[in-house]
């Protein structure tokens, strides 16, 4: 028996680095339908009669349901569960919300009586703007479900391995997501014709899309049954008893831990700096800059490639060197400076050479930050309880994610009254309420940086030779209290 479960099938690289593959192209797919209608603000406001406020609505109704619970939920029932379950679970639920979110927009929608039902209460959003809502507050639901549990596969398939890598990787997949809906989603809803662009084959091919992302994780799963199967038979072999098992009792655990609460703030910081941005970066660099919704989208796509191409190369050194902490700190800065280039600097030198490479800087931003946040849970989380970290994580994001775009809109409003025309906005306030986020993370990344020198988490040692480093110091401060 004990020969038998020598090798499991992660120790495998060709198995490990495949089952990543499989689970980041759900999220390479998902990441398209999120950002699928981002580049279209000013077609759908003109199409459908959707105001700032209403697109505001609409970016925040993804994380809605997971802000009133639903994602604690999904990290218990990842617990309880595993990660085949929930991720085909998750995918499931992604597809549905997407092609409610499709029927809204679509010409079929149009004149029923459902959208005169809808039209007929909160009249300032139109009623495909709240049946999308509707639609992408359900595919938030999966979305952020299936986040959670690739971050909790790729924790286990690489348990002591290259898991910075493989999480930097991931990323790196779903960043290129990003990239490429940026790059075809106007010239998909351009393929009517220019003279009758539309939002719903973008939308549509989308769609498509996560049925797909779905399909690969079924895959996933019959790899996924294989290594439990050999890890039950490794754990009778060697007479260990099973893991311990999660209890809702340790809820409370990781709400009481001061780590978690930094660790959350800091994410719910920088990331309701950068996702909402991405709802409202093409129609700034538009109204800024004066160039049509295809050319803002072709600068504002390198944002994801600056990430796809540093977030794998920074997770290998996290593996080897080590410095997450810093990392974090490093990429609010760069944030930052970011935000308030494109609310003062571009505004007075409109060129589009100062938006691209403002743009590739934030990217640099957005690889330093997952790069070492995500690996660095692991760390300071029994691994029982790994999932309702990373959900409860997600959870306190979450609620940033929802109520910033909602603000952003407000602010864009209030900011511009009597604009009408979705190319006039001015976006100065906007984007300082954005560095104004950076700032604030960039506070938390500190103190984090300052708890973990004092306590020894890990945060700034490498990966791979994380055991061997912690018995060194271990033993360091037993002679030192010895003496």
């Amino acid at each position: 028996m004990t020969e038998k479960v020598k090798q499991l099938i992660n120790d495998k690289a060709w198995a490990r680095w495949t089952a990543l593959i499989l689970v980041a192209s759900m999220m390479f797919f998902a990441y398209m339908f999120v950002d699928v209608m981002s580049p279209l603000q000013s077609l759908i406001e003109t199409q459908r009669g959707w105001s700032p406020d209403a697109f505001g609505y609409y970016a925040g109704a993804e994380y809605i349901l997971n802000v009133f619970g639903f994602l604690i939920l999904a990290g218990i029932i990842l617990d309880k569960m595993g990660v085949r379950f929930t991720g085909t679970l998750s995918a499931s639920v992604m597809v549905v919300g997407a092609c409610i979110k499709f029927y809204a927009v679509s010409s079929w929608f149009q004149g029923t009586g459902l959208e005169q039902w809808l039209n007929s209460w909160w009249v300032e959003m139109p009623g495909s703007a709240k049946l999308a809502a509707f639609g992408f507050m359900i595919f938030g639901c999966g979305c952020e479900m299936a986040g959670i549990t690739v971050s909790k596969a790729i924790a286990k398939w690489f348990e002591g391995k290259e898991m910075a890598l493989a999480m930097g990787l991931e990323m790196a997949i779903a960043r290129l997501g990003v990239f490429a809906i940026f790059s075809i989603s106007p010239r998909l809803a351009d393929w009517m014709g220019k003279d009758d662009p539309t939002v719903v084959i973008p939308v549509g091919f989308c769609t498509c899309l996560l049925i797909v992302g779905l399909l690969c994780y079924i895959v996933f799963t019959f790899f996924d049954t294989k290594l439990d199967k050999q890890l039950g038979d490794a754990r009778d072999a060697a007479a260990e008893p099973a893991e311990e098992e999660f209890k809702l009792s340790d809820v409370g655990k990781i709400f009481g831990s001061k780590l978690f609460w930094i660790v959350a703030m800091l994410c719910v910081l920088y990331y309701s700096a950068i996702f909402p941005f991405q709802r409202y970066a093409a129609n700034m660099l538009q109204c800024t800059l004066h160039i049509s919704a295809t050319t803002a989208a072709d600068i504002f796509r390198w944002f994801p490639m600056g990430a796809m191409v540093l977030t794998p190369l920074l997770g290998y050194y996290l593996d080897r060197k080590g410095k997450g902490a810093s990392m974090l700190i490093l990429g609010a800065i760069l944030m930052i400076v970011c935000h308030l280039t494109f609310a003062l600097l571009l505004p007075v030198f409109p060129s589009e050479a100062l938006a691209f490479s403002a743009i590739v800087i934030l990217g640099v931003s957005f690889s330093l930050v997952p790069a070492a946040l995500w690996p660095s849970v692991p760390k300071i989380m029994e691994a029982r309880f790994l999932g309702s970290a990373y959900s409860l994580i997600f959870w306190v994001q979450n609620i940033g994610l929802a109520l910033f775009p909602i603000l952003i809109g407000q602010v864009l409003t209030a900011s511009n009254p009597g604009v009408t025309d979705p190319m006039d906005y001015n976006y100065t306030n906007p984007m300082l309420l954005f560095a104004s986020l950076g700032v604030l993370a960039l506070l938390f990344g500190i103190w984090l940086k300052i708890v973990d020198a004092k306590n020894h988490y890990g945060l700034e040692l490498p990966n791979i030779v994380k055991n061997d480093e912690e018995k060194l110091m271990e033993s360091e401060g037993e002679n030192n209290a010895n003496l």
